[in-house]
């Protein structure tokens, strides 16, 4: 079901947009919107990727929502409207990972919800749920990874564009920021086409970042470039994921320009519970975020799996 510009940008009137304290003090804005059925589903923490704001994913809340599911989502710490990790705000910055899996896991913790609590996470919200899942700092019902970075694109190769990131990180401000104003560098396609095939969907994120340009996100640095490299390498050989029963649905865009689609697959293959969705070129990055024909598949797919899964 396409929902229309119109609420694409606009905050439910019953969802709470508040700042979360997480335990070190750092303020996380949150967003809740509670279930409207005197007997909800269950409740969604839904996680964004690098850069990304909770309200780029308004439609598809509203679809869970209106299938009886709470929702939850928060800005990753440095990013949207969770402050900033670097002295400028346009760079996403990280020293390290493990803040980020903290975070998730206080507010997981904290997370009083009725019926079966169920973890999603596009993009590096992807990578960060695995990983939790992994060190048990999260134990969801069912998680779902919509086009998780568990490898990143790189056109001189994983090892090799590891090795240059740490060297770059250590030869100067590791704060800095890795290219300029592009989702990837080099990159001979506009930042649209990498993340979504629907114009309309795309203007929505632009929309929302001119009505708070605070929350808007530029390139990462070196530093969380060498981190990504490295936590994703660590993440594909933990021997633990051979372990992890939880059931698992992965949606993997095989074209996708920004993470690396064969080593998701590799990966969701090693899962003992994993179930994979996979799509050809008319899907970019955003899955959630591409033109209706994929978008309803995606959900579709959702909507089983939690039906089967999350009870």
């Amino acid at each position: 079901m396409t929902i229309q510009a119109p609420i694409r940008r606009a905050i439910p009137s019953d969802a709470a947009i508040s700042h979360w304290i997480a335990p070190d003090g750092w303020a996380l804005r949150r967003f809740d919107w509670p279930a409207s059925l005197a007997r909800p589903r269950g409740a969604i923490l839904f996680q964004g990727g690098r850069g990304d704001v909770f309200e780029k994913y308004l439609e598809t809340f509203g679809h869970w929502h209106a299938a009886g599911w709470s929702i939850t989502a928060f800005d990753w710490r440095g990013q949207g409207g969770s402050g900033r990790l670097a002295p400028d705000p346009h760079v996403g910055h990280a020293i390290d990972f493990a803040p980020w899996i903290a975070d998730l896991a206080a507010v997981w913790s904290s997370w009083d919800v009725d019926g079966p609590r169920v973890a999603m996470g596009h993009s590096m919200g992807g990578h960060l749920v695995l990983r939790a899942m992994i060190e048990g700092a999260i134990d969801p019902a069912a998680a779902i990874l919509i086009a998780p970075m568990l490898g990143l694109k790189a056109p001189v190769g994983p090892a090799i564009a590891e090795r240059l990131a740490r060297f770059m990180r250590d030869r100067g401000d590791p704060a800095r920021p890795a290219w300029k104003g592009h989702e990837r560098p080099g990159a001979r396609i506009d930042r649209q086409k990498l993340l979504t095939s629907d114009t309309s969907r795309y203007d929505d994120e632009q929309w929302w970042y001119e009505q708070a340009p605070d929350i808007k996100l530029g390139p990462p640095s070196w530093s969380w470039l060498a981190e990504a490299f490295a936590s994703t390498r660590e993440q594909r050989a933990d021997p633990r994921l051979a372990s992890l029963v939880t059931p698992i649905l992965m949606l993997v865009a095989d074209e996708d320009g920004l993470v690396d689609s064969c080593a998701a697959v590799q990966l969701a293959e090693r899962l003992p519970a994993a179930e994979l969705l996979r799509f050809g070129p008319e899907s970019a990055h955003e899955i959630l975020r591409e033109a209706d024909p994929v978008r309803d598949r995606a959900l579709a797919a959702i909507d089983a799996f939690l039906t089967a899964h999350a009870r």
